[in-house]
């Protein structure tokens, strides 16, 4: 008799979608979904909202989130205080957009391009579950703020690049997206001052957060991989459109950054806007347009990611 060999019991690599909750207005919440299952690591976790079922049964595209905190801290659910409460989704959802939050390791957690490679792991289960969630993942646009924001270039700028893709969670090729939307986001890392908290939030944080985040998020790369973090080394003709929002009072990540990136995709041909918000500050602190700011992003993404 010839034995059976059995599957070890690892655990799985991800899982499926969560039950939704019903909201009133008949849209759908999966929270908590384990898009990678990574060992040694904390799960890596998304929420997605998908708007009420079109009674013309078309299928909302998606959005992808990706959260700031200097690549040391935030998940899925922060959002910059600038907000109000369940602002981006609500307007997103209004447009019939679908929309993702992902939670990605922290640079004290795992070097460079393991934040990369999570979003990116993220966007293969989204695609892998779409039809039983009901979006459209052919329309995929990517948003996200500070170190969200570099990375939400990453993501547009990487399809393609296989050594970037990472393999947890669902193995597969490279998700194209059809727009990037990008708040005050590094684009050229040699040429930024060091990211220093502002005195009046440094006197109440913790010791890890004093660390300089960029030095700490390619701590011990190899030259070619830290290449791969600049977004403007990597624009190329064939990137989706970008939509690039900076306050001209930024004390961290200065409004140049987004200027270097304007100029680099329009030399290369790629559609882009570039908005400078008059002395708005990181998070578009002292902005008194930030409601103008949103409607402006969701307005960018739902024309090109359309009606399915």
């Amino acid at each position: 008799m010839t034995a059976t060999a059995e599957k070890p019991p690892f655990p799985p690599a991800f899982l499926p979608p969560t039950e939704p909750v019903i909201r009133p207005d008949g849209s759908r919440h999966h929270a908590g979904i384990s898009y990678a299952n990574i060992p040694g690591y904390r799960p890596l976790q998304l929420d997605l909202w998908v708007p009420a079922p079109d009674p013309g049964g078309r299928t909302p595209g998606l959005v992808l989130w990706t959260h700031g905190g200097g690549w040391m801290m935030g998940d899925r659910r922060y959002f910059p205080p600038t907000l109000r409460p369940n602002q981006l989704f609500e307007e997103l959802l209004a447009a019939g957009l679908a929309v993702a939050t992902i939670d990605y390791r922290h640079a004290s957690e795992a070097q460079f391009p393991a934040q990369l490679t999570d979003a990116k792991a993220a966007l293969r289960w989204l695609r892998h579950f779409g039809t039983d969630l009901g979006v459209d993942t052919s329309r995929i646009g990517v948003w996200g703020e500070s170190a969200g924001g570099h990375l939400t270039s990453l993501i547009a700028l990487t399809c393609g690049r296989p050594e970037l893709e990472g393999r947890h969670g669902i193995a597969g090729p490279s998700i194209p997206v059809v727009a990037a939307v990008v708040w005050y986001g590094v684009a050229a890392l040699d040429s930024m001052p060091p990211l220093a908290m502002p005195p009046e939030a440094a006197a109440f944080a913790p010791p890890e957060l004093l660390q300089e985040p960029i030095k700490v998020l390619l701590d011990g790369v190899d030259e070619a991989t830290r290449v791969t973090a600049d977004p403007i080394s990597l624009v190329h003709a064939g990137a989706p459109p970008f939509l690039l929002l900076h306050g001209t009072a930024d004390r961290l990540v200065p409004s140049s950054q987004s200027e270097l990136l304007d100029d680099a995709l329009q030399e290369v041909g790629v559609p882009v806007e570039l908005v400078l918000v008059d002395g708005a500050d990181h998070i578009f602190l002292g902005a008194d347009n930030v409601d103008e700011l949103v409607a402006r992003s969701v307005t960018f993404l739902a024309d090109r990611l359309g009606q399915g």
